[in-house]
């Protein structure tokens, strides 16, 4: 298949574009609308599950940075939209630095138009199955201080890497350099949510540019080890510290319909 020259394919559905058409943007083609659509005839709630996962992104930033927290470093970071992470940070540290690391080059361009004249954020291409790499940039070493806290977000990635590219070994390669105080973000879809959207999920990205690898519950628990879990633990997106900011209306008695399961760590 002959590709695009600016490097990506727009015949093969697109993580990232599609997580976009989910939020209800416009940075997507007709493969990824096709794709997304094929999901949501089954699983409707992935729409409404998109924007979960946004809201718990901000939410989670806002207590970070309420925290003192003040650097973040968000791998697979997608699209730029509304309520980015430098623009949520700052609302509680002005002077918060951000870095944001994704391979896929629609949305490096996007986010470095979108950036150019912010000198406390940088965009830098680098993948989450190579976490040296990433740590090793002199963009990212030349902003973050890694001898001080620093959140590392890891929202709706995780799902995206194999058992066989070492999730464990992933984060316990950023784990290492993260300081005392340092937390780590992270959501994940998991199998222990409707059998038939899973399912469906599953084969859809299996066609896309990253499979989906869904955990259970369990299974994501233990990617967050030698983190201690900040409260409430970890648990459904709509029901990690719910505030007035989030309007995603999911039923109390089911969140899991939310598909994604959340929590933040703090190093000790």
């Amino acid at each position: 298949m002959e590709r695009e020259p600016l490097g990506f394919d727009p015949n093969t559905p697109n993580v990232a574009r599609l997580y976009d058409y989910y939020l209800g943007g416009k940075d997507h083609f007709p493969a990824d609308r096709e794709a997304a659509e094929k999901i949501l005839a089954v699983a409707p709630e992935v729409r409404l599950a998109a924007r979960a996962n946004r809201a718990f992104l901000g939410r989670a930033v806002r207590f970070l940075a309420r925290a003192g927290v003040t650097q973040f470093l968000d791998i697979g970071t997608g699209l730029p939209t509304q309520g980015n992470v430098h623009e949520v940070a700052r609302e509680a540290a002005p002077g918060a630095r951000v870095v944001y690391v994704d391979r896929d080059p629609v949305v490096l361009v996007h986010a470095r138009a979108l950036l150019a004249d912010d000198a406390n954020t940088v965009v830098v291409e680098g993948d989450v199955r190579d976490p040296v790499g990433i740590l090793k940039n002199p963009d990212v070493t030349g902003l973050l201080d890694f001898s001080k806290p620093v959140a590392v977000l890891l929202v709706a990635v995780m799902h995206f890497v194999s058992e066989d590219e070492g999730p464990e070994e992933i984060i316990g390669t950023l784990r290492e350099v993260m300081a005392p105080g340092s937390h780590l973000v992270m959501s994940h879809g998991t199998s222990d949510a409707r059998p038939d959207a899973v399912s469906k999920g599953v084969e859809v990205y299996r066609s896309a540019t990253s499979p989906l690898t869904l955990r259970s519950r369990e299974r994501v628990r233990e990617l967050f080890a030698g983190f201690d879990l900040v409260e409430p633990g970890m648990v459904w997106l709509p029901q990690w510290r719910p505030d007035q900011t989030d309007l995603i209306d999911f039923a109390a008695e089911d969140p899991q319909s939310s598909l994604i399961v959340c929590g933040v760590g703090r190093k000790s």
